[in-house]
């Protein structure tokens, strides 16, 4: 599908990429430093009350960020949220600078960074229509960025960590919130009207545009399968089968294989521009289920680090596809909602996976779980395209 070139890199377009570039590095240097930081303090107990902390906010708050977002516009309510997290950030790194910070106090600021992400992520896809023309190039862009981001961002919060503790970690990771609100300010987008409905009208004016579209609804119920039997667990038990067969190195290696892998799958998203684009991302992600299935069958290392560049391409050429057709067949005015909802039923069953995946594991084996991981995926790509509103969906006009 051959469509007229237009220029990406406008000024708008320049800012809301370095935003979001810098934004999903201060993500993945989060998660580090929470491990790192409040696993030598709090032990792993704490790492998880502080991720839980953060992770129940998002999801109950997700669904009213999608709302704001429709009613007041998409730049501010994500300028506010990095500001929020600015402050939540920097609370705690004066807090470790200054001693050994309370329990409470990272249960809070975890908290209150977990809102302001929930206000921050509807947007992510809604803003992309307002700042770029060539939708599909756009994404392609942001998400090779953003891969070389979730590389760069867990070393750098390790090494930062290694050399100067954890305030140090926390103030870097605030310092890259506070860059994505300096470039969302400097997005020149026209005004966004609220209209007279209430918010919980909007609310369930977004359900009724989510459930009338069965493309959509159809690939989140699958998602909310696999976060439960396919994404859940395969971090955790990926990581101790790994560590523990091949020893930490290897798994290093292999979470670098993968992160290698998703910049080679944005850039082949880059260059493919598929009639069918659903169709071809779900016969991508045929290959999500190398990196269980070769988990399961104890591989060697040269082909573990293979199915994780294979696993990494198919996830990213599947995101592109997928957030390219969300943004060009829902109205613009319903875009927030509706990507609301889409992150809601995609990352709530997640939390569920992660937990069942170490006692079903002890009672069946980790290699099982992670073998049915590969054969669900597969499974799931099967039904993908044997849905008629999957399989049929066509790329849309951008305009």
């Amino acid at each position: 599908m051959i469509l007229p070139r237009v220029h990406l890199w406008t000024g708008n377009f320049t800012r809301y990429f370095i935003a979001r570039a810098v934004s999903v590095f201060g993500d993945a240097m989060l998660v580090v430093a929470s491990a790192l930081a409040v696993g030598r303090v709090y032990g792993a107990t704490g790492v998880g009350l502080v991720l839980a902390a953060w992770t129940v906010p998002f999801l109950c708050c997700i669904l009213f960020g999608g709302v704001f977002a429709d009613r007041v516009g998409a730049r501010p309510l994500m300028l506010g949220a990095d500001l929020v997290r600015v402050v939540a950030q920097g609370i705690l790194a004066v807090a470790f600078f200054a001693g050994t910070p309370g329990l409470w106090l990272l249960l809070v600021c975890s908290a209150v960074s977990g809102c302001a992400a929930a206000m921050f992520q509807p947007g992510v896809n809604g803003i992309v229509p307002l700042v770029a023309e060539d939708r599909h190039r756009a994404n392609a862009v942001i998400k090779v960025a953003g891969s070389v981001a979730q590389l760069l961002g867990p070393a750098t919060a390790g090494v930062v960590f290694g050399l100067a503790g954890a305030g140090p970690v926390y103030a870097v990771d605030a310092a890259t919130f506070a860059v994505s609100a300096v470039c969302l300010a400097g997005l020149r987008l026209g005004r966004v009207s609220a209209g007279d409905s209430s918010p919980l009208r909007d609310l369930v004016e977004g359900w009724r545009g989510f459930r009338e579209r069965t493309w959509i609804w159809s690939v989140i119920l699958v998602w909310v399968v696999y976060g439960i039997t396919l994404f859940g667990p395969l971090v955790p038990l990926g990581a101790v089968l790994i560590s523990g067969r091949l020893g930490p190195l290897a798994y290093g290696w292999t979470e670098s294989a993968l992160g290698v892998g998703t910049v080679v799958g944005g850039l082949a998203a880059l260059r493919v521009r598929p009639a069918r684009p659903l169709v071809a991302g779900a016969v991508a992600m045929f290959g999500y289920g190398l990196l269980p299935l070769a988990i399961a069958l104890h591989a060697g290392l040269p082909a573990l680090l293979g199915a994780a560049a294979v696993n990494g391409a198919a996830w990213a050429f599947w995101s592109v596809m997928w957030q390219t057709s969300v943004q060009t067949h829902v109205p613009p005015g319903m875009l927030n909602r509706i990507t609301s909802y889409e992150v809601f039923g995609s990352d709530g069953s997640l939390p569920l996976g992660q937990a069942l995946a170490g006692p079903v594991a002890g009672l069946v084996g980790a290699e099982r779980v992670l073998g049915t991981s590969a054969a669900v995926s597969a499974l799931g790509c099967v039904t993908l395209l044997i849905i008629p509103a999957v399989r049929h969906l066509r790329a849309a006009a951008e305009s």
